[in-house]
């Protein structure tokens, strides 16, 4: 139980740490992730309004087998929904997690559909 909570905390501060530095503007929106233990989200969000403009989410990517190509597609999802909102440059918030695994493939999938970060 205590592991947990220092695990929580220590993730927390990340987050923090990393939300300090990174803001969405309506030029360049912010591209955010939710990583759960079986899903993968994403979101293009206008700080500055306080809006959401695009998401995606891996319940869409079905026919994806690992997390990870469930994840690649997410992020062409969200490419997609970004250009046919005329958005093409982004500022990538990962959310406090690390940059691999199915963080990367995400990242990936958005830079190949044209997405700029």
């Amino acid at each position: 139980m205590e592991r947990l909570k220092k695990k929580k905390l220590r993730h927390a501060r990340i987050k923090q740490g990393i939300r300090k530095k990174i803001r969405g503007t309506a030029e360049r929106p912010r591209l955010t992730i939710y990583r759960s233990n079986t899903e993968i989200y994403a979101q293009i969000i206008n700080d500055d309004l306080g809006l959401t403009l695009a998401a995606a989410s891996s319940k869409l990517a079905t026919e994806a087998k690992t997390p990870v190509e469930k994840a690649k597609v997410v992020g062409e999802l969200i490419a997609n929904n970004a250009i046919e909102n005329n958005i093409t440059q982004v500022v990538f918030d990962r959310n406090g997690y690390l940059y691999h695994g199915r963080v990367k493939a995400l990242a990936e999938g958005a830079r190949e559909k044209g997405l700029n970060f």
